[in-house]
């Protein structure tokens, strides 16, 4: 009875993909995210649902493999000239998709690029860091950096998407948004914002021939719509599942439920920056201590979710495990506006995505009735995730927002430094011993001293409390049966890793 209920509840939904079960083409994957990407520059965006699509036709110098270990991949190998210089020895006979060659120059084009500050890219990582590229030979670079950088690396296996220069060149930048040229394993074929993105194999691909010859990424930001297309046959992965679909998805024959501890964090970050009450570290850590976040996670996010002390996980290096939560007190949390001068509360507004991440907007929602439990005249604002992110990229998550940060490098400054370094691509905070900190640690080549000065800055996170809350999340997929493909830690959906079940 349960069963039919959920089917019958489903089934208009069904009749948007125009049938029951006629299916996906064969020699087609469609992969469903919440989100279109906002842009196809892979250098100016910051969001996970672009770098899904933009992976599979852009390579980078270095990848993460499905151990989440650092692989050469442009890169035959590289290595460490002193604390200022990197070598970069680069794979022969890689050409682009529009035939041209991949070589230094290549590399020397798309990193000092990316190193412009005048392009007002949105990675901005290597802005005042590399300093120039050397080209040694047509297959050799080294990277001079403007101080020491010990993870130049890590950054590469996650950005630094290379570029063909003469096509670039040619077709001007603005061009590189709709009509991406990579030497990665799919070529794009056509883009239908908010419908469907098409991309086809590269027989040319210097890896070899793909087993899957054509891709569609669809967004589709309602979690039953996208369940609706994996058991139409429609969609072969889904991404965001709420926990309650999921068992919609344990369909013999048809799909199955595929979940991973992420390295994903979601977090409530205020805006310090803009005055009003939350400009107030008082009232910072008094929203903090209203919200109960475990009842959150069991109840709203049916426990796939894993509260923090800290803005990393434990995957990341820089995490600090002696750290806790704030934890959930809305009585101390009633002194503390009281103290600030907010006995009677104040107006305060949540901006929160829909779709985008798991049950985002009922969790905004959940927090948004503890804040009004304690005397906060709280509400929430959906948006559609473009313009969501937009206003975050405009530093307008005032006075508060939703936001998750897959924190794909693996390292500390990947979190710290978009996040919440004065001015950065997503900062809406500023804070003179937290900026120092993370300086340091971006110019430190020792580990050991680079865990200390993080530690200091969990530290002052949790003391100076810019997020109201964070928690790991739990990444839950939706697969095709016919489909073969493991689940990854980062979320990367690397089509060249897929195959068809014989």
């Amino acid at each position: 009875m349960r069963k039919m209920k959920l089917f019958v509840f489903l089934l208009p939904v069904f009749l948007l993909f125009g049938g029951i079960a006629f299916g996906a083409p064969k020699d087609t994957v469609v992969i469903a995210q919440g989100v279109d990407p906002g842009t196809l520059d892979p250098h100016n965006h910051q969001e996970t649902p672009a770098f899904n699509v933009l992976l599979n036709i852009y390579d980078t110098l270095l990848i993460r493999d499905d151990n989440l270990k650092i692989q050469p991949l442009l890169a035959s190998s590289y290595k460490v000239i002193d604390e200022k210089t990197w070598e970069f020895k680069l794979q022969k006979g890689v050409k682009f998709h529009n035939g041209e060659d991949f070589n230094a120059a290549s590399v020397k084009f798309t990193l000092e690029r990316m190193a412009d500050p005048a392009k007002k890219l949105k990675q901005s990582y290597f802005q005042g860091i590399i300093s120039r590229v050397d080209i040694v030979d047509d297959y050799t670079v080294r990277v001079l950096t403007t101080k020491p950088y010990p993870f130049l690396d890590a950054q590469l296996s996650h950005v630094g998407a290379m570029l063909p220069p003469k096509h670039v060149q040619a077709k001007g930048e603005k061009d590189l948004a709709a009509n991406p040229v990579g030497t990665g394993a799919y070529k794009f074929v056509k883009w239908v914002k908010d419908d469907q993105l098409v991309l086809e194999a590269n027989p040319n691909y210097w890896r070899g021939a793909p087993r899957i010859k054509k891709v569609i990424f669809r967004p589709i930001p309602e979690a039953t719509t996208r369940v609706a297309g994996l058991q139409t046959q429609e969609v072969d992965i889904i991404v965001n599942i709420p926990p309650h679909l999921s068992r919609l998805m344990q369909w013999k024959g048809r799909s199955y439920v595929a979940k991973i501890p992420s390295s994903r964090v979601i977090f409530m970050a205020f805006d310090t920056t803009k005055g009003g009450p939350v400009a107030d570290k008082r009232v910072r850590k008094a929203i903090a201590h209203s919200i109960n976040l475990e009842n959150i996670i069991k109840k709203v996010l049916e426990g796939h979710g894993m509260r923090l002390g800290v803005p990393l996980t434990q995957y990341h290096f820089g995490y600090e495990p002696s750290i806790q939560p704030y934890p959930y007190d809305p009585e101390k949390a009633k002194k503390l506006l009281a103290e600030a001068g907010y006995a009677q509360g104040f107006d305060f507004v949540l901006l929160s995505p829909n779709g985008r991440y798991l049950n985002d907007k009922e969790v905004a929602e959940a927090v948004v009735g503890d804040l009004r439990k304690v005397g906060i005249n709280a509400s929430i604002k959906v948006q559609e995730w473009g313009t969501h992110i937009g206003m975050l990229y405009a530093f307008k998550g005032n006075p508060a927002h939703i936001l998750g940060w897959g924190g794909a490098t693996f390292d500390a400054d990947g979190t710290f430094f978009p996040l919440m370094r004065t001015n950065q691509v997503l900062s809406h905070f500023s804070n003179a011993s937290l900026d120092s900190l993370i300086d340091q640690a971006r110019s430190v080549m020792s580990q050991e001293k680079r865990q200390k000065i993080y530690s200091e800055a969990c530290k002052i996170f949790q003391e100076e409390v810019p997020w109201a809350f964070v928690y790991q999340q739990v990444d839950i997929y939706g697969v095709s049966e016919r489909v073969e493909w493991k689940a990854r830690g980062d979320e990367k959906l690397i089509v060249f890793n897929m195959s068809f079940k014989k």
